[in-house]
């Protein structure tokens, strides 16, 4: 069974960076589509980007408030997704999860957290000086 591990979180001041990491075991991760998204609480769960998987077109999408901010990327070899945030503000501050699906090779879009199968239990991020 696929297992996720979200690290990387912590206390940043604004403009500045953090990389997540969403590391599986269990699986081979680059036959799912990962996604990460970002949750307040009381709040709904909010898509920040996704990466359709190796076997499909490897397309990536963002969220339009992180687009030009955000990089995600694979790491074949380590079996890991990553989230490249740059340029953070407090906007950002919230608990990140990382999630895979088998969704299709093909996305066009960011998908709901419903289609998603597997997730992680949450980085936190907080943006603040």
């Amino acid at each position: 069974q696929l297992q996720l591990v979200e690290s990387g979180g912590g206390l940043v001041q604004p403009g500045g960076s953090l990389r997540l990491s969403c590391a599986a075991s269990g699986s081979t991760l680059d036959i799912y589509t990962v996604g990460w998204f970002r949750q307040a609480p009381g709040k709904e769960r909010e898509g920040v980007s996704c990466i359709s998987s190796r076997i499909g077109d490897e397309g990536t999408y963002y969220a339009d408030s992180v687009k030009g901010r955000f990089t995600i990327s694979r790491d074949t070899a380590k079996n890991t997704v990553y989230l490249q945030m740059n340029s953070l503000n407090p906007e950002d501050t919230d608990v990140y999860y990382c999630a895979a699906g088998l969704i299709g090779y093909m996305l066009r879009s960011l998908r709901r957290p419903v289609e998603y199968d597997y997730w992680g239990q949450g980085t936190q991020v907080t943006v603040s000086s």
